[in-house]
């Protein structure tokens, strides 16, 4: 006889291949069987250049290998070109798969654990996604800052322009900037995203791919570095404090009011350092070593874009206040209505409490009496 299903379980039928669902339940899958394929070709001798033209860097200027006579060699560095484009391509695939990583093992669990509502949830994967990737870019942007001296050492920003080798890990670092912004556009079909969604995030991540490949194509990786690493310091701030909002919901402590005055002075301050560095950069520093045209578009695009940043922290702030002001305003009028009952309930309370005993006793049993002849 055939073994019928339990009580409230349901038939889990495996989606039909290359069906739409078949493809989002397993991109991840997908995409990483795509990443073995790159990485078995490098190991066979006649694929070995197609596949390395994928996964290594290319276009290096100096650089040798360590051998008998210099086991340490010489460091690599590296120029911009067009066979970065399919470096790009092959580390967006990387990048998907490492979503999908965070997405299952972190941001499933976690909105589990607090039962979101769906626009909570959405909101809770884009800011869980952008913290992780914000900190990677601060701390991996950061080591290249130090390592390069560019702190201790402004005037590299300019010197010697437009000949700015990069090392390795900065060069690379480029690579997964682009890669990542490029990544976001097949999530929105992997995650099902609300085509409501869809043109907010896809102008935020063109807009951030845009800044990248102009700062790459035009040899600002230094200036560019600085100025990125600034934004997403501003970034992982501003997502922290949406993570809050989110998991706590409205609830307003120290905590809640702390992580507020810590993001409007770190957008505050990320935004005023950006425009003092572009300055520096564009104006004085580059004079005379770039085109003049060159250096006012690069420097009105980044004016603008810290202008367009702050109106809108203003903006937000702003209609925040008038909500607060709202909310406050429409409390009190509640209050006032249920405070003379709660009052006249509390002075009956407070008289029976002042008589003897007899006398509480007394008033129950009448308050009784009352209750019976009305019901009859």
């Amino acid at each position: 006889m055939p073994v019928k299903p339990a009580i409230g379980r349901k038939n889990n039928k495996n989606p039909p291949i290359f069906s739409h669902e078949f493809v989002i339940q397993n991109h991840a899958d997908i995409v990483s069987c795509v990443v073995m394929v790159f990485l078995v070709g490098l190991m066979v001798q006649s694929t070995s250049p197609i596949a390395s033209l994928f996964i290594s860097l290319h276009h290096n200027v100096s650089g040798l290998e360590p051998t008998r006579e210099s086991p340490k060699g010489d460091p690599f560095f590296y120029e911009a070109g067009w066979k970065d484009a399919c470096a790009v391509f092959f580390y967006s695939l990387v990048c998907i798969v490492m979503h999908a990583i965070l997405q299952e093992y972190v941001l499933d669990k976690i909105s589990k654990k607090f039962h979101l509502s769906k626009s909570r949830l959405s909101a809770l994967n884009e800011s869980g996604q952008l913290v992780v990737f914000h900190l990677v870019t601060l701390l991996w942007g950061g080591d290249a800052i130090l390592r390069e001296g560019f702190v201790f050492n402004i005037s590299q920003l300019w010197d010697g322009y437009p000949n700015h080798p990069m090392s390795f890990l900065l060069k690379l670092w480029w690579i997964v900037q682009a890669s990542y912004w490029i990544h976001t556009i097949p999530e929105l079909y992997f995650q099902r995203i609300k085509k409501d969604e869809w043109a907010g995030r896809i102008r935020h991540a063109a807009a951030a791919f845009g800044f990248v490949a102009l700062a790459y194509g035009f040899k600002f990786q230094r200036a560019g570095v600085c100025l990125v690493v600034l934004h997403s310091l501003a970034e992982f701030v501003a997502h922290c404090y949406r993570l809050n909002s989110i998991l706590r919901g409205e609830l307003e402590d120290f905590l809640d009011k702390f992580l507020s005055v810590i993001n409007g002075s770190v957008f505050v301050a990320v935004r005023l350092c950006s425009l003092v560095l572009g300055v520096l950069t564009f104006y004085f520093g580059l004079a005379g070593a770039a085109p003049l045209v060159l250096r006012v578009a690069a420097l009105s695009l980044l004016v603008s874009f810290q202008v367009y940043l702050m109106f809108n922290f203003i903006a937000e702030a702003i209609k925040q206040r008038q909500d607060s002001r709202q909310q406050a305003q429409a409390k009190p009028k509640k209050e006032k209505k249920e405070k003379p009952r709660k009052e006249k309930a509390k002075k009956s309370m407070l008289e029976e409490s002042d008589l003897p005993e007899v006398d509480q006793n007394t008033n129950k049993t009448l308050r009784q009496r009352a209750a019976a002849a009305k019901a009859k």
